[in-house]
This record gives structure tokens, sequence and C-alpha cells, in this order.
């Protein structure tokens, strides 16, 4: 396997696929939300790819919020949740990651950090939790509220919900459990550690009632492009999911996101960022248009348009005329995500009439569609890759199962030929696969401090020489 850096693959499993019209096509499975059996083949279809991880979207609400008719005609209403999904293919899989979405607005911290930890300990290392804030207008009344917080609470709230639940994480230092059936100590007292969090959001007590997991922390993934999200991914995400039409704009988030990071002490090579690429894949040009061209059939205008809603907020959309352009472009809100910009920018930079801008979204809701040979689809994400927008991407498969097979058949092989990606897992944990360190438990850290504190003051007091605690204070924090 190559030696140089390599690029970094998660699946994003969206039941029937991404296309918004994948569950009328005879390469999907039609009850795919509620269908174990197919979760179970899509993982273990991108564990034979060598994929890192695989990812489903979530939200505490009904998806598609919107007109009757558009709703009947939409194939992702009824679907599982993430973490209790993704226990159960823990127990089917041995490599491949999982990414859990949960929302800091709707979730309570000691319940998620538990949970997630759960995850961990069952999948021996292989959890992740895509931390979202959630602004969908259909999921405030389902916890007694009028409205969603603003999203400035939103996020300062989620700020202080993943301190508490790193916290939580935290609470039994790795080596506590001594399980010592001669001496009776079942753990270390002095290695259980209490939070006492009170916050402006939260007061949590703690401990956690689990031990911390395989990979000290999961890994903390975040997909907000707004710039309250950018800011929230430099400051905690080990990965970031984004969607991008340009290698240009690509580059601009990637180099923003990860300038920003300096600030919170952290370095470049923390973060991974991936954004979206939904590959249409055929043998040849011609095979991968002709495919693109057969989902686009399946269409239904009321369903195209609902794409096209977060666009255009409150605007009656069904008396557009479909073939000519948008009759006028809105500036984006300054409260919603930065999604509706990069649909607003896609429909002016093309000239996209109404129909063809919804037929483009309807591959992937705004993010990269890419219709060619595998050659030209690895070309593509070689060029993101080696020109600074990319440390990989979230592969959003049109049609499922169909898509994630050819992916893994056809455009795996071409990466690997290139040495672009690898040939065999690396390490157990996720965290191992994707080159990011484990957390040090926080009070294993203060207390090495303190230690190292002592032993400079006496090496100082010794050679009476200030500098030689400063040194050996440095080469810790190091």
């Amino acid at each position: 396997m190559s030696t140089s850096r390599q690029l970094r693959l998660g699946a994003f499993i969206m039941a029937t696929g991404h296309h918004v019209a994948a569950w009328r096509h005879p390469g999907s499975q039609v009850d795919s939300g509620v269908n174990i059996d197919h979760y179970i083949e899509v993982a273990k279809t991108a564990e034979r790819g060598l994929f890192d991880q695989v990812f489903v979207a979530d939200s505490p609400g009904l998806w598609h919020k919107g007109d009757l008719e558009s709703h009947g005609r939409q194939g992702r209403v009824s679907h599982f949740e993430p973490v209790t999904l993704w226990a159960a293919l823990a127990a089917v899989t041995q490599h491949i990651g999982f990414v859990a979405t949960a929302s800091t607005t709707y979730e309570d911290p000691y319940l998620l950090a538990r949970k997630f930890a759960s995850l961990d300990h069952i999948s021996k290392g292989r959890a992740a939790w895509n931390v979202v804030t959630t602004g969908a207008d259909n999921v405030h009344g389902n916890f007694g509220l009028d409205k969603h917080p603003d999203p400035e609470i939103r996020y300062e709230r989620a700020h202080e919900f993943l301190h508490v639940v790193k916290g939580l994480w935290d609470s039994f230092e790795d080596d506590a459990f001594i399980r010592d059936p001669d001496s009776g100590i079942y753990f270390d007292p002095d290695k259980l550690h209490t939070l006492n969090h009170v916050g402006k959001y939260f007061k949590v007590q703690g401990p956690l009632n689990i031990e911390r997991s395989p990979q000290g922390h999961p890994v903390i993934v975040q997909a907000g492009s707004s710039e309250p999200g950018r800011e929230l991914a430099a400051a905690t995400a080990e990965a970031v999911f984004t969607a991008w039409t340009s290698l240009a704009e690509a580059q601009a988030f990637y180099n923003d996101v990860k300038g920003r990071m300096v600030r919170y002490g952290r370095s470049r090579d923390e973060l991974l960022i991936l954004p979206g690429i939904s590959p249409v894949i055929g043998r040849t040009q011609a095979e991968a248009e002709g495919k693109w061209a057969e989902l686009q059939k399946l269409i239904h205008p009321s369903v195209g348009l609902s794409t096209l809603a977060q666009a255009w907020p409150g605007v009656d959309l069904s008396k557009w005329d479909l073939d000519a352009p948008p009759p006028h472009y809105p500036e984006p809100e300054k409260d919603r995500n930065s999604r509706q910009h990069v649909v607003l920018q896609l429909a002016k930079r093309e000239g996209f009439t109404v129909r063809q801008l919804y037929e483009y979204l309807a591959g992937a809701r705004g993010h990269w569609v890419v219709v060619g040979t595998p050659e030209k689809i690895v070309d593509e994400m070689q060029r993101w890759f080696e020109n600074g927008a990319a440390d990989g991407f979230n592969v959003m498969p049109p049609v499922l199962p169909q898509s994630l097979n050819e992916f893994v058949d056809l455009v795996i092989p071409e990466l690997q030929r290139r040495g672009l990606f690898r040939t065999a897992y690396e390490g157990s944990t996720l965290r191992e696969n994707l080159g990011l360190a484990k957390p040090v438990n926080r009070y294993t850290q203060r207390a090495a401090l303190a230690a190292w504190t002592a032993a400079a003051a006496c090496s100082a007091a010794a050679v009476g020489n200030a500098a030689v605690r400063g040194a050996m204070l440095l080469h810790f924090q190091q």
C-alpha cells in the first residue's frame, strides 16, 4: 500500500438512495428504511470496499415537511433510529465505523453520552457522533415548543453540550477497572471522577455509569457549513461533512475551517473534511449518462419542487414555469443553513431553469454529482483531494444497494491502482483507520501535568535554573 497521503471514505446511506426518486428505481430496496437485511447488506458492502464508515442522516421529526401530495410521493418518511440500527450492525461487521446523528437541541447530554459510549463498546471502538443543532420547522412541536431556539442560542448550547458530553466520557480513567477476583477489587475509586458541571444551559453532576470506551471518545463529526457551524467544527469536530459543487468553493471552505483551528489550540491534521459526492457510474460515459437520464425521468414535479423549498422559503413554487429560470433569487437568510447559499449559487452559475435545478438537486440535494466512468470519477476525486479541497469524501450512492455495489466493484479498484486508497484496514477502531489520535483522559492529563510540574520544580531547584522547569513543561505539552 502506498505510504503517501491517502483519502478517507464514508458511505452516506439514505435508505433507498440519495436520488429523490430512487425508491421507484428497480435497483433499490423499496422498503429499505425499515428493512434490517437491507442495511446489513449495505454495511457489509461498504466494509468489503474498505470504507472507513457508514453514516445515516437523522432528524427527530418527519423528513420533507410540505404538501401532502409531495409527502405521499417520497420514499424517505420511514426509517430506523440510527444508534439502535448501528448497534445491530456492529454484531455482523468487524471494521466499518458507524456515524449516528443526534441533536444538541433536542437531546439530553447525559443520556446521549451514555448511548454513544455504549455503542462504542458494542462496536469495539467504531462509533462516531454527527453533531447537529436541528433547524427543521417540523421538529419543535414534537418537544412541546412553539418554535426553535434562535440559531445563536442553538450553537452556543451545542458548545456547552459537547463540553459536558466529553467530560462525562472521561468519568473513568482508562485503567480504572481492575476486576481482580483475588484481591476483591473491581475498580479503583480514585480513578472515578464526578463532572459537577454548572453552566448556562446545563447542570450535570455525573459520573457516567459506563467505563471509558475503546476510543476514549467516539469520533466527533459535524455537518454544518454556516458561520457558527464552521466555528463549532474548528473547535470540536474531527470530521466534517459538507456540500460543495465547485473546486474553488470547496477549497475556500477547507482553508477557512482549518485556518480557524489554531484559535482552539488544534492542528489542521486533527480535522478531516469530507465533501459529499454522488457518483453515477457507467463502464462508458454513455452508459453513465443513460443511468442518470433514467433516474431523472422518475421525478414527479411536486417532489422536484419540494427540493427547492429551503432555498425559496415561504414561496408558492407550484406557480412557477418549470422550463424558465427562477423568477427571482432571494438574499440568503442569515439564520439559515448555508445550503441555501449553495443552491442559489448553483442556479445562478449554471443558468438552470426551475426543472433543471430541481433535477440536479434531486440527485443529492445540492451535493456534488459526477456522472461518468470510474476513471472520470476518480479523476475528479483526485483533483479535489490533491488541490486542498478534501481529505476524502462522503460517498452518496444515488440508488441503494445498486450504486454502492458499483462504486465498490468499479471505483475502489481504480483508487487503489493510483495509490489513493487503502488495500487493507490499518487498525481495529474507527480512530485508527481515520488516522485520529485517541483523546487523553482529562483527569489523567491533569495528574500527569501535576507530576511533571513537581518534577520540574525539583529539577530547577537542584540546578538553580528556572529554565529547566519551563523546558520540561513544554515537553509535556507537546
